[in-house]
Order: structure tokens, then C-alpha cells, then sequence
């Protein structure tokens, strides 16, 4: 059986042995509710604070190879959230075993210029002493992107993965 990730994080107890930090199914949840419900009210410190400092975020269909660390999460996110004028969601199902989190859900955009874009997310968190380590979005590249108005997806042309890289 492969370890988890808890199993990668040794901590010293008073009696200077290797203890393992356990972060219980439903703590892990919450921390995976309130990062999502901070980026839907675009709350970049409150998100920042559900992030393990060594996060890596992706959006897997794409080659964009994604960021790494809160700091450039935060500026990758802001490429497109800047555009918005809010952000809603519908959880569908959020499950956790362990150090996963699985969360499915529903994702509307309403645009500054009044647009709205509609789509179904599959995400996985891979969590770290209590806080998202690894961040997966899973969507359709062709459904989602299709929606977007042309003015946006040139915008989002003019930025690359330079910006939010260190």
C-alpha cells in the first residue's frame, strides 16, 4: 500500500520520536470548503490560508503547467478573476479519505461585461499538514473554453505561466 502523504510528514514529540500529523476526513473537508468558498468571494488571503506553502495548483487538460506556492496561485487565479464580477458554485459531492479530497461541483462566471459561462469542475486535494498540497482541476477544455467571450480569451492569450512562476 502506497503511504500517504500524512505518512510523508514526520513531526518530533516531546520524546523526540517521529510522530505522524493525522488530520481527520472531516477537518481536511472543511479546509477544502473554505478555500473554495474564499475564491468564490474572491478572498485571496483567506484562500492563501488553506494553502500548504508548498501547494501546487493545475488545471490538468491543459499544458499550462500550473503554480506553485500560495503567492502564485493567488496571481494565476487573478488572470481570470479579475474579469469577474462574481463567481458562484454548487457543490454537488465533496468526499475525503485521508489525505484526499474529491470535490465535484458547478462553477458560473458572471463577467465584468456581463457574460455568464457555466461548467462542471471534478477537483482533487491532496492535503498536507491539514492545508492543500496539491490542487487538480479536472474539466472540458472545448465545453468551458467555448463559452468564454472572444475579448477574454484574448486577454488570457496576452499572460503565460512566467507570470506566476518564481
Amino acid at each position: 500500500m502506497p503511504a500517504r502523504l500524512a505518512d510523508r510528514s514526520p513531526h518530533k514529540g516531546d520524546s523526540g520520536r517521529v510522530r505522524e500529523k493525522r488530520v481527520s476526513n472531516e477537518a481536511n473537508k472543511k479546509t477544502v470548503e473554505k478555500m473554495w468558498l474564499a475564491l468564490s468571494q474572491m478572498d485571496w488571503e483567506t484562500l492563501k490560508s488553506c494553502l500548504h506553502p508548498e501547494v501546487h495548483y493545475r488545471d490538468v487538460p491543459t499544458e499550462d503547467p500550473g503554480a506553485h506556492g500560495p503567492e502564485n496561485v493567488v496571481k494565476r487565479l487573478s488572470i481570470a478573476w479579475d474579469h469577474l464580477e462574481k463567481q458562484d458554485q454548487v457543490l454537488h459531492h465533496i468526499a475525503a479519505d485521508g489525505d484526499v479530497v474529491f470535490l465535484d461541483h458547478t462553477e458560473t462566471w458572471t463577467f465584468k461585461s456581463g457574460e455568464t459561462v457555466q461548467h462542471t469542475f471534478a477537483t482533487l486535494h491532496e492535503m498536507k499538514d491539514g492545508l492543500i498540497f496539491r490542487w487538480s482541476d479536472y474539466w472540458d477544455v472545448q465545453n468551458f473554453v467555448g463559452q468564454f467571450p472572444k475579448w477574454f480569451l484574448e486577454e488570457m492569450a496576452r499572460h503565460s505561466a512566467a507570470e506566476f512562476t518564481n
